[in-house]
């Protein structure tokens, strides 16, 4: 089948610019850089404005609005400006500040139209020669600070991975473990009557209580955020109490009483807001799973040989995830056992995970493992072909760093299936239930032969032949908006607040 050719489009670079214009063929050109070489070849020159509107026949104003940037000159016109300053044209279009002074200057006027400073809603300076040299030096400088916690702020995907990555070694090196806020979520429950078991709904309202709280339940919550806390009446806001899974409720009301036991502050960087994403997090579960009541009821179960993660799950009354998640802060500490926790898409992609056991999680160049996918032989990825999908899914595998078990649990979510995992080298499954099964795979990943590259037949008949349309993860590539909160629509939480806000009496 022969190819078409391309049709030439009508709106081409070709058509749109004419040869009126420096760049008739659409090439990139700094306006502000041509506009302060021309100011710096007048004023080398002698020339005042009025100067070269007399011999260029171009207004005093024209050559003004060209000079700031605003205006960009015809060929025509360029010609003239250079036979008047006696350089040639290139002189004029070379793509160099012709100062130092200019540079500065055109950094300022940068700044100034930037969204970093038009948020500020604050006058701009004009960058003029009559400004004092020291006075531009300091406005640059403080545009490049506010440029700079403008960018710290952003979750990138690089600035999110690699504060994933910093955040994940030191929880490594800890072992999971935070005992500050072990201590801190065991007073608050304590204090509001917990004795055992589940954390109940009226424990919490209780422990809201004791922090000067109270909690509201409301379907108009702004769509970008979780929860809203009122500092100033007292009030957190929460989704409706009909959703479904009790356990979200209580985990979200518990990280909103977080931030006011940990004393966080406004995030300063976004690295900043994901440790105290970690911590408050952190604190619900170990609210949710007193450490206190969880570690007797692990080691007995550790006595008896019969680990696992669904029962405990079941005995504190969370999600499997949460319950999976606890297991990390406690396990080594408490239980003596290293271990690795993950949680993966259908599609295989690794969203969550840590390890202090020598398991090695795909990674990228930059050592960050989400959006990575799992080998198709891990039982993270082998559990969704399981028949029995209610049921704890038990697999060893033999992996280049050793032989690991992992109970795996799969469930879905509003955007797909996922899976859950917990796994532990050979030497301490005799502590877990499953540790008999039978089913046992091989991983040799990273290496692209185990599972990556396809079958070499396959490959030579469909390599030419085959065109799919790739699945969009749009939460890896897109950066998270900024607000004195990252992620988090200001104006709309201050409507909110606004509207839901007590009336004052009298």
């Amino acid at each position: 089948m022969p190819s078409a050719s391309p049709r030439p489009c009508a709106a081409s670079p070709t058509n749109l610019w004419k040869d009126s214009r420096i760049f008739p063929y659409g090439e990139a050109m700094d306006l502000l850089i041509l506009g302060r070489r021309i100011r710096h070849f007048r004023t080398t020159a002698g020339l005042t404005l009025d100067d070269v509107a007399a011999t260029t026949g171009l207004a005093p104003s024209q050559l003004s609005q060209i000079e700031n940037g605003k205006r960009e000159p015809r060929i025509s016109a360029l010609g003239a400006l250079a036979e008047a300053f006696g350089v040639t044209v290139p002189d004029l279009l070379s793509e160099e500040p012709p100062s130092q002074r200019a540079a500065l200057e055109i950094e300022l006027d940068r700044a100034q139209r930037g969204s970093t400073y038009g948020r500020l809603g604050l006058p701009e300076v004009k960058a003029s020669q009559k400004l004092p040299q020291p006075v531009l030096e300091s406005l640059v400088g403080l545009h490049r600070e506010l440029a700079r916690r403008d960018r710290e702020a952003v979750a990138t995907p690089e600035a999110a991975r690699a504060a994933n990555l910093e955040l994940r070694t030191a929880m490594r090196e800890r072992d999971n473990h935070l005992p500050e806020i072990e201590a801190a979520a065991e007073d608050l429950v304590r204090r509001a009557g917990y004795v055992g078991g589940p954390l109940t709904h009226r424990t919490v309202a209780r422990a809201a209580e004791l922090l000067g709280f109270e909690i509201l339940h409301t379907d108009e919550l702004p769509r970008s955020t979780r929860t809203v806390t009122d500092l100033a009446s007292g009030r957190i806001y929460l989704p409706p109490a009909s959703i479904p899974g009790g356990h979200g409720l209580r985990a979200l009301a518990l990280q909103a009483l977080a931030h006011r036991v940990l004393e966080h502050r406004r995030p300063e960087s976004y690295k900043d807001f994901l440790r105290q994403r970690l911590e408050i997090n952190y604190f619900a579960s170990a609210c949710l799973v007193p450490r206190s009541v969880a570690v007797p009821w692990l080691l007995e179960r550790k006595k008896e040989r019969d680990l696992a993660v669904s029962d405990f799950r079941d005995a504190f009354g969370v999600s499997h995830d949460a319950a999976a998640q606890r297991f990390t802060n406690l396990a080594t500490v408490d239980l003596g056992i290293h271990l690795h926790y993950l949680r993966v898409t259908g599609e295989g992609m690794l969203l969550r995970g840590y390890e202090n056991d020598g398991v090695r999680f795909p990674t990228d160049v930059t050592g960050a493992i989400e959006g990575q996918t799992v080998c198709r032989s891990w039982a993270a990825r082998q559990a969704f072909a399981s028949r029995d999908r209610t049921s704890e899914y038990y697999q060893y595998t033999d992996k280049p760093g050793g032989t690991y078990w992992c109970s795996t649990q799969t469930g879905t979510a509003e955007n797909g299936e996922f899976s859950i995992s917990v796994g532990v080298p050979f030497a301490d499954v005799r502590w877990f239930r499953g540790r008999e099964t039978d089913r046992r795979r091989t991983s040799t990943c990273p290496d692209v032969a185990c599972c990556q590259r396809p079958a070499s037949a396959l490959e030579e008949r469909w390599s030419e032949a085959a065109w799919p349309s790739a699945k969009m993860h749009q939460h890896v590539l897109a950066a998270l908006p900024t607000g004195r909160f990252p992620g988090v629509d200001d104006a709309e939480v201050y409507r909110f607040l606004e509207s839901h806000a007590p009336v004052a009496e009298g």
